[in-house]
Formats: structure tokens, sequence, C-alpha cells
């Protein structure tokens, strides 16, 4: 059944911020929406994961796509709404088989029973079926009261018939909702004829009868235009505003209509665009979507139905809009003589140029797709056109004849290599420009003449060019509609404050994002920066700034004005001596200063031009509060070599008879400070009550001092980087969820810094790097809630924490290159919680290059039955591992890697292991044999991928290999001088994929009929120069081999 909320719950799912943050590695949405083939439904994962459409067709090429994005990725793949339940045994057979890391989850939304039902039955995933139950009354009732009052009173006409429309809804929160958005905005008297009328007389249809009931009350024919318009996209397609906006104004539908007012005759189209979507949303036509890149929207699957139901009334309509993906589909259109009829097009790939001239009464035409390379001349013709999109396509060009379409009001484009045609200041219907800009616009000479398109109100940046030549900073002072975003470059040939002051940015309102950036210059030459800044007031309203490579002294006072900015970024300005005034300013959370080289002092001007300490006051003084950055979350000092000093806010201020008492940062959350080495006070801790991630870093070890960070209480983050030869006395990370300390490149920290540990009970992460001072860690003490512990690159450490065996939360630990480190110890019997409680939560230990290393006690494994992954890499004095697999029941991958010594009491009893899948281990010599449980790898059934190491002198094979018959995937890596490879290779029934890697000598494969038994998929050739002179095409003894095989890299 549709509508009861199933692709709600399942978003839910994929956005929940604890999946995103800790569990999954790869999340991928596929909306299928209608019956598909196997083959397409793979193409949609691999373009949902790469964001682009595949160009291939072949399925083993999209299948080895999806693998490369999924491989030992611990994934969540969301098949929403799915319709066919055939070829479903296959589909997942083959997404079992691409490798992804177990807890890896498959969820499918369906509305049909015989879907549920397969998937059910399906042994290669273990699904498990959850039927998503009807709204109770009270739920119900409580979306409609949400969507028809917002916040109000209930009306008691609506509550007289609770019952009635209750039953209508029939416990379908999609219906609710378009009920509630029925009566939004509706008069109370109204409410009870709407529903009598419309709804609740007889029982006629369901939900879709609902759908259209809040169609035909829609206020404004246009907005039923705009509303069946939406339909022409893809069921789940998530629209952007402004394009929305600008196709509706393309088509017309945003005219003056007679049912509007007469005072309201002269707005904006763009704005009366907004409120028809504003109207959508209320009515639940379309649905909101949020998500880290911004607000798109879409309609629900049933709602989409209708619509394009709506559209298709009309014959007409069904030849107006249209959706192209191929050439061949196009001469059909013309054929059928439907070219003159149509006003959207939408094409995929080129068109030739006398095939485009055929659709002059064109309103919309978007060409995408990589194969589209040329925008052909004939696009002059279509004198009619209003929106022309060629921004997902791959051309770079455009032809002077683009210039004659007056009627022409948006643009998108991608990336232009010749600038743009000479004559496209005479396109002045236009309203919206937009680049795709990544700074490779940066070189682009802006059209000449910009200043005659007066109704332009997007443009997303200017190049400042020569005046003469119509490019100059005035082109701005005409466009006075501008909006959004606007990045204004090469603001050196600027000649002054008059010049700047022609662009009128102060008389700008809309614009709520500017940059302003200088272009590269010598350091000395003489310059007007400060009056060209001075010239470029914005309007008060702007909420983000940027000012980049500016070479004055100082900054203009009209920053002070900016009292709606959110967030303001200055960097590269390497002569300024003296920060702007920034602490009045009520609206600022987010301040980045970088790169500012000559600012030696933040001193009180920065809180206030008037911060003037005062100890006392006399007489009859009022006393009053004031607050410096008041609203400030995030504030970041980076490259500013020269600072030394960074004052504290006054605490008293006294002006005209008044005594202020003055807070500073109260709400500052994050303090991130990197490359000051100067650097040696700043503010009072106590100034930071709210602060939560504190991060010094890149040679700050000036700050690295007991007077810094003592008494910075309620953190949750803590990152050192690069301490120099400062000593870090006090650390406080106290008392607060999910803390995180990381310390680098401190090489002459202390080891009493690390005991304090024990003083943090929330401490769930820490990382150590680079700290050659450090020589134990016995004295950090059991951290309650550490699941996270990486030591790296600590070259003198020999001891690890006495009590790292209590560390019951701990899930990660990682020890590498740290080269003193004999013994991971002992668990102590006396502070010991039972052997049963040892490391209990770990689920991935490696252990890298610690050469003294000698042994790993067995009794560290005894309680690890959470462990999937154990890696021991370059531990050459490593001689014994006495581990009973049989406790580490959950155990997915073992790497056993340059430990030549280890020729005993190796792992055993790979056969009780269910979940194992992947083994790398190895040198192999023909002289030292490794006693490995070989028997237990051949009785493991989930066994799958393995990697042999062997070494230059290497001459053969362990020949217990062949034993492996379930492994899909062997590398065999730097065996110097085996000459063949083994006949018996081909007993390895279930492997499609072989690498071979720095085998110097290797010259032959197995023989041809070992080579068929194998059926390989892929073979991977690197480092063989033998092997490879023989697997060339033309002559190579080798190639009919591995002439049949799909994937060949050689």
């Amino acid at each position: 059944m549709g509508g009861l909320g199933k692709t709600t719950l399942a978003k839910a799912v994929y956005n929940n911020p604890q999946f995103n943050d800790n569990h999954f590695d790869k999340k991928i949405w596929v909306c299928v929406a209608k019956e598909v083939e196997t083959m397409d439904l793979f193409k949609m994962i691999l373009e949902s994961s790469t964001g682009n459409k595949p160009d291939a067709d072949v399925r083993d090429v999209i299948v080895r796509g999806i693998q490369n994005e999924i491989k030992g990725k611990r994934c969540l793949l969301v098949l929403d709404d799915l319709w066919n339940h055939q070829q479903l045994d296959d589909f997942f057979t083959t997404l079992k088989a691409l490798e992804a890391k177990k807890g890896s989850w498959c969820l499918v939304t369906t509305r049909l029973q015989e879907v549920a039902t397969t998937l059910s039955g399906l042994p290669q995933i273990n699904f498990t079926r959850h039927g998503l139950g009807k709204l109770c009354n009270d739920d119900c009732w409580s979306i409609i009261n949400k969507w028809a009052t917002v916040g109000e009173e209930v009306p008691k006409e609506l509550e007289d018939i609770r019952e009635r429309v209750l039953r209508r809804c029939d416990g379908l929160p999609l219906a609710a909702k378009l009920i509630g958005g029925l009566l939004y905005k509706k008069r109370k008297e109204e409410w009870q004829s709407i529903l009598e009328e419309s709804l609740l007389n007889g029982d006629q249809g369901g939900i879709e009868q609902i759908i259209k009931v809040s169609f035909d009350h829609l206020s404004l024919a246009p907005v039923k235009k705009c509303f069946a318009y939406c339909s022409i996209f893809d069921q789940d397609a998530e629209l952007e505003q402004d394009l929305l906006v600008e196709l509706w104004m393309a088509e017309g539908f945003l005219q003056p209509d007679s049912q509007i007012q007469p005072d309201s005759q002269n707005e904006r189209m763009e704005k009366r665009g907004y409120e028809y979507l504003r109207i959508l949303l209320q009515t639940s036509l379309l649905e909101e979507v949020k998500d880290e890149w911004g607000t798109w929207y879409k309609m629900h699957d049933l709602v989409h139905d209708f619509a394009k139901s709506i559209l298709n009334r009309s014959s007409s309509n069904q030849d107006r809009y249209l959706a192209v993906y191929s050439s061949e589909r196009m001469v059909e259109i013309i054929n059928e003589k439907k070219s003159a009829s149509l006003r959207t097009l939408f094409l995929k790939g080129g068109i030739a140029d006398d095939m485009l001239s055929k659709f002059k009464y064109l309103h919309v035409l978007k060409l995408f797709g990589a194969d589209t390379k040329k925008l052909p001349e004939s696009i002059g013709k279509l004198i009619h056109l209003h929106l022309l999109d060629i921004s997902e396509s791959s051309i770079r060009t455009l032809p002077e004849s683009l210039c004659k379409l007056y009627s022409l009001q948006t643009l998108r484009i991608g990336k232009l290599e010749e600038g743009f045609p000479k004559e496209m200041s005479n396109l002045i219907s236009m309203r919206h420009l937009h680049y795709d800009d990544d700074d490779t616009g940066r070189e682009i000479q802006m059209p000449s003449g910009i200043g005659r398109w007066t109704c332009l109100q997007t443009l997303e940046f200017f190049n400042i060019g020569r005046q003469e030549e119509g490019r100059g900073i005035q082109e701005l002072g005409t466009l006075q509609d501008l909006k959004g975003s606007l990045k204004i470059r090469n603001l050196e040939l600027v000649n002054g404050k008059d010049d700047a002051e022609l662009a009128k940015l102060s008389k700008k309102p809309n614009l709520h994002r500017l940059v302003f950036e200088w272009g590269n210059r010598d350091r000395e030459s003489d310059n007007c920066d400060e009056d060209v800044l001075e010239g470029l007031q914005p309007h008060p309203n702007l909420k983000e700034l940027q000012i980049l490579k500016f070479m004055g002294d100082q900054f203009p006072q009209w920053f002070m004005n900016l009292t709606s900015l959110v967030e303001l970024r200055v960097a590269n300005c390497t002569r300024c001596r003296e920060l702007p005034t920034l602490g009045q300013l009520s609206s600022l959370q987010h301040l980045y200063l970088t790169g500012l080289e000559n600012i030696r002092s933040i001193g009180l001007s920065f809180y206030s031009t008037s911060a003037e300490e005062d100890g006392g006051s006399g007489g009859s003084s009022t006393i009053s509060r004031q607050t410096f950055f008041p609203a400030l979350k995030f504030l970041s000092l980076e490259s500013m070599k020269n600072l030394k000093e960074w004052k504290d806010a006054p605490e008293m201020m006294s002006t005209a008879g008044e005594v202020h008492v003055m807070d500073a940062f109260p709400v500052l959350e994050k303090l991130s400070i990197s490359g000051c080495p100067k650097l040696t006070t700043i503010p009072t801790p106590s100034r930071f009550p709210s602060l939560d991630v504190l991060e010094i870093t890149e040679n700050c070890h000036v700050l690295l001092a007991e007077k810094v960070l003592s008494n910075i209480a309620n953190l949750s983050s803590l990152e050192l980087w690069g301490g120099g030869r400062q000593r870090i006395k006090i650390l406080k990370l106290v008392r607060r969820p999910e803390s995180s300390l990381s310390i680098y490149d401190c090489d002459s920290l202390p080891t009493d810094t690390l005991e304090r540990i024990c003083l943090f009970p929330t401490l769930q992460r820490v990382e150590l790097r680079h700290a050659d001072n450090i020589t134990t860690l016995r004295g950090m003490s059991c951290a309650a809630c550490l699941k996270r512990l990486e030591i790296d690159h600590c070259k003198n450490l020999r001891e690890l924490p006495e009590d790292l065996y209590q560390f019951q939360a701990l899930e990660y630990l990682m020890i590498r290159s740290c080269p003193r480190i004999d013994s991971f110890g002992y668990p102590n019997p006396k502070n010991s919680f039972g052997q049963k409680g040892l490391l209990k939560s770990l689920e991935r230990f490696t252990v890298w290059g610690c050469y003294e290393l000698t042994r790993l006690p067995v009794e560290m494994f005894e309680s690890c039955t959470s462990l999937r992954e154990l890696s021991l890499f370059q531990c050459p004095s490593l001689v014994s591992i006495p581990l009973d697999l049989r406790r580490i029941p959950s155990l997915e991958s073992f790497i056993l890697r340059g430990c030549p010594n280890l020729i005993a009491e190796m792992p055993s009893g790979f056969g009780y292991l269910t979940s194992l899948r992947e083994v790398k281990i190895g040198p192999f010599s023909d002289y030292s044999v490794i006693e490995f449980d070989w028997a237990g790898l051949a009785s493991s059934s989930s066994l799958r991928h393995v990697s042999l190491f062997g070494m230059p002198d290497t001459k053969s094979l362990p020949h217990q290999l062949q034993c492996l018959t379930t492994i899909t995937s062997l590398s065999l890596f730097g065996f110097g001088a085996i000459e063949a490879l083994p006949d018996w290779l081909g007993n390895l029934a279930s492997l499609d994929k072989l690498i071979l890697y720095d085998c110097r000598k290797l010259e032959y494969l197995p023989s041809v009929d070992a080579m068929e038994r194998l059926k390989l998929r892929r073979l991977e050739i690197d480092g063989c120069p033998l092997l490879k002179r023989r697997c060339t095409p033309q002559s190579g003894s080798e190639w009919p081999k591995i002439s049949n095989i799909p994937k060949l890299e050689i």
C-alpha cells in the first residue's frame, strides 16, 4: 500500500547520524519505482554510488564498477519502492559476491506482497520482514492538526467531524498530511464545507481522491500548471529550488494573472514562483528534503502519478514536454511532426545542427551527457528559448549565434575554454547566469557590457577587466536586483574608492554572500586597496563575507555596520597590521583569520572601538552588562607567523557615566589555532565557558604551556599537533560525552601528561603520533569509555598501559612503528574483572612495525568474542602466537606478514571460523616451512580471499594451497624465483580472480586444461616482465590460455 511512510522511515534510517558516524563506510540509495531488469537495477546502484550515469551496457563492467565502490566496506544499500520480484535470486547472488564487509545491510521497501515473500525466502541474504502498519487515530489527528493549524487551537468545527475525517485517512500519514494541507490558511468556517463537499460524502476512492481534492483546491490556476510540470522529472527526483522556479518562469507559468491583486502586478516573477512553491509545500503536494548539501524538493510517488495524469490529460501536453535519451528517438519525434508543439526538451547526447532548428518554439532546452560536446550554430534560431541548460554536458564553447536569443532568461553552463561570445550583452532579458565555478572561471573574461542586463539576479562571479572594453566594475552598478552570492575578482584593477562605489553594492539588499579578491602582486608595489575596500561597502543585509589578498594596512569602519553578518573569512592579507573591530557584530557565528602575516597582536580594538580597561568607577555611574562576540561559535587563527599575543577582553569598560561589565565568547564551541609559532598568550580559558573542541596544530609549541591549557574544562575534543620542544604540563579534558584526544608531533611530550588520561571518564578516542619522548604508558589507567586507541611512530615507547586489558569498551587497538615495544604484558589478576571480561568489545587489532615484540599473550584473546580483524605486520622478532581461534568466532580477516621468525605456535582453529573471508600470510620460503593451519583453512566454508607473500628466492607455492577450493580470489606477491605456476591451481574451482605481482622470473601459467578449469573472470599481472612478454596478443605463447578472460590487466 502506498502512503504508509515506508520511504520516510527508510530515509530516517539512512540519515541516522549514528550510522553515518560509527557504522557504515558507504551508503547507497536507489529509488526503483518501476519494474526493472536486473541489469537496469545494477546500473541504478552504480549511478547512485558514483553520481554518474554508467556509459557501459555490459553487465560484467557494471558489476565490477559496483564492486570497486563497495569492496571491503561496510555498506548500507536501500532499494526503495521495489516492484519486480523476478530475478531477485540472481541479483542478490551477484551482490553478495562483491565482497562488501560483514555487517553490511540491504533495506528494501515495497508495496507488493510478492516482492516481500520472495525476499524472505532468499538464502543469500537473511532478510527480516517488517510490515509497516497504519497509524493510530491519535497520530493521524496530530498530523492533521500540525499541517492545518500550525500551532493554533483546533476549531470546534473540525473536532465535530473528527471520526469521519479519520476514517477517510485510513491510517495513512500521507492522507493526513494532504488533508491538513488542504485546510491550511482556509477560514475556519470553510473547513467543514470543504471536507463535506470534497471528502466525506460517500466513499469515493482512496488516497488518490484526497490528492485530487488537494489539487482541485489550489487557489491559482498557474500553481496547478507548476504542479503538473514537476511530473516531467523522474520519480524520486530531488529538485533544486532555483532551477524549478526558473523552469516555471521559462514556461510562462509565472506571468501576472488576473487573479492577482493589481498592486502586485509588478512583483518579480521569481518571487511569485517561490510563493507557488510554498503553496505546494503547504498542501503536501511537494515535499522538502534536506541533506548536508542543501534543501531539495520532490514528489511522493503517488502524487507524482497523479501529476503525470494531469499533464497527460491533453494530447497537446503529451507533445509539449519531453525527455529523450537517444538520437534515434529524436528522429522519430521529427518524423511524427511533433517538433512544432514541443516546449520543453531534455536531451541526452549531441544533436545535429539541422535537427535542432526544427524545434523553433522551444522554451526550455537541456542538453546533458558526456557525448554532448558542441552547441550547434542553429541554437540562434530558437528565438522563443527562455532557458538553456548545458551545465551537465561536455560543451566548452558557445557559438556567436547564441547572442540572438533575445528572450533568454536563464543560462546554465559548466566550464568554458574560450570565454563568452562577443555580443552577449544583447541578451537583455537575462535574469540568471549560472556558471559552475570551481576557480577555473578565474581566467574567463566577462561578457562585455553586462551592465545592460538590468534584470539580472544571478551572477556567481565577476572578473573585473578593462573599463574601456565594458568589463569594468561599474558594470555592476546597474544590476540592482542581484541576489544570492557574488565573487568579485581582480580588484587590483580598480583605481580607487570612487570607482569601487560605482558597483553600488550598498544598494543591493538581496546579496547575502560576497567575496572580494585581489590578484597576486609584488608585495612592495603601490596600491589603493584600502580606498577600494572602503568603496565596496555592502548592504547591512549581508550574511557572509570573504576578503582575499587585500594589501591594505587596515580595514574600513563599515565592518561594524554588518549587523546581519554570520560568517567572515579574511585570508592572505599579508600587509594588514590590525584586525577590524568585530566584537559587537551580534550575528557573527563563524570567523576565519588566515595568513595575516603582519598581525603581531590581537588587541582590545578587536572587541570594540571604545574597549578601554577600567579598574573602577566613582560617582553615581550606572552598571550594565555587555557581551563581545555574543553569537560566535567557531574561531580559527591560521598561519599568522608573527602573532605574539591575543589579548583578553576588558572585564570592565566605562563610557559616559556608565560602567559596563564585559563578557566575551559566551557560546564559542570550537577554537582552532594553527601555524602561530610566536603566540604566547590567549584569553583566559574561563572566557570560553562553552568550548567543546580545541585544536592547537602545526608549530604552535609556545601555546602548549600550563598557563594556556589549564582550566579549560568541558572539552569533547582536544588536538595537539607539532609541539616542538616545549612541554605540556597540564591537560584538562573533562566530563564531556564522546570526547577525544589527539596529539601529533609533540616530540617532547612528558609521560605524566598521558597518565592523566585516567581523569577523563568519558574519553572515547586517543591518538598519539610521533611523541618520541614517551617511553611508557603504564600510568594510563583504565578509561571506561575508551573505544579507539591509536599509537603511531613513538620510537622510544616500551610499555603499554598496565590496565590495557581492563579497557572494556575498546573496539579498535592499533600499535604501529613502535620498535621498542617487546611485550603486551599480561592481565593483572588483582585488577581483573575476570577472564571473561578482558577486551570483550575489541573488533580490530593491528600491530605493525614492532621490531622487538617477541610474543602475544594467549590470555589477551581469551574473551575477544567481537574481534573481526587481526593484523600483524613487520614484527621480525615475533616467534609465537599460540592462539586458539575458536575463542574468536567473529573473525573475518586474518593478516600475518613480515614475521619471518614465526615458525612455531601458529594460530589454529581456522575451520571453526564461520565468518572468515580473508587471509593474507607470508613470506614463504623454500627453506623454512610455516606451520600453518592449512587443514583448518581448507575446511572453512566462508573463506573467499587469500593473499600469499613469497621471498626473492622462493621457487614454489605451498602445495597446501590447492585444498582451498572455496576461495574466489588469489593474490601471489613476491615469489621471486618461481618460473611456472603449478597445474594443481586448476583445482580451485571457485576462483574467478588471480593477481600476480612482482614474480620476476615467472614465465608460465598453468596448462591450458588447468586454466580452462579455473574459469577466471579477472587476471592482473604486474611486475612479472617475462610472463608479460609471453601474454602479448600477437605472439605470446601464454596468450591462448588467457584470451577468453573478460578482464585482463597486464
